[in-house]
């Protein structure tokens, strides 16, 4: 097919879209010119129906623990919370590696922000038998759980941008990513930030824990287990 008929066919299908968009503009319209009060009564009950069940979920989630980022002891306050929350984040930490710190730092920005996943962290050293478990052999990781199954792993920094300099928004995104959060962005492409030319470049960890200390150089602070 030659330029010009090719122009014309995607001019005629574009014309054909527009057409159907406008005909369901005309429908939409029409509905809403002959609802009469009690529509518009049953209309603002669903509404508050839809609210009051938004607000019932939300006091659910807040008398579970979440809006806040906190400490669980154990291994059986771990499995508790998979268990009575749909979407549990995870930091396993250890307090000498600063790193964890960073990772600290971040999520207690995000636990109130997704009040709708359970933001929570654990000792590694004193969890050894949940360590061995997950195959957890680098700090900090953080463990993704959905549905009382452990689901992904932030290991180290290297889904961050390789760099302990990374936005809260960085964090964001690759939770975001893992459906981990009801993220409102681009889970394709994340978020650029200061001195980071390039961040398409950035590859995901979902069950591999060989990363050393979050970072893609050789170093001697390595926090390999």
């Amino acid at each position: 097919m030659n330029p010009g008929g090719m122009e014309k066919m995607l001019e005629g299908q574009l014309l054909e879209a527009s057409k159907v968009v406008e005909q369901q503009l005309d429908a939409e319209i029409d509905r809403l010119e002959k609802m009469d009060e009690d529509d518009f009564d049953m209309l603002r009950k669903q509404r508050m129906d839809a609210l009051k069940k938004s607000q019932q979920q939300k006091q659910e989630w807040m008398s579970n623990g979440h809006g806040k980022y906190t400490e669980v002891a154990d291994e059986k306050d771990f499995f508790d919370s998979c268990k009575k929350s749909k979407k549990v984040v995870c930091h396993f930490y250890r307090d000498s590696t600063f790193r964890c710190k960073i990772i600290d730092k971040h999520l207690e920005i995000l636990a109130p922000k997704h009040i709708e996943t359970k933001f929570i962290k654990i000792d590694a050293e004193k969890c050894k038998f949940l360590v061995d478990r997950l195959r957890i052999v680098v700090l900090p990781t953080i463990c993704i759980a959905m549905d009382g199954k452990t689901q992904d792993y932030i290991v180290g920094f290297d889904d961050l941008g390789g760099k302990d300099e990374f936005p809260t928004e960085m964090l964001e995104w690759r939770l975001g990513r893992a459906k981990a959060i009801n993220y409102q962005g681009d889970v394709l492409n994340p978020p650029k930030f200061a001195n980071q030319k390039d961040t398409s470049v950035f590859g995901f960890v979902k069950t591999k824990k060989t990363i050393k200390d979050g970072r893609n150089n050789d170093d001697s602070s390595d926090e390999d287990w």
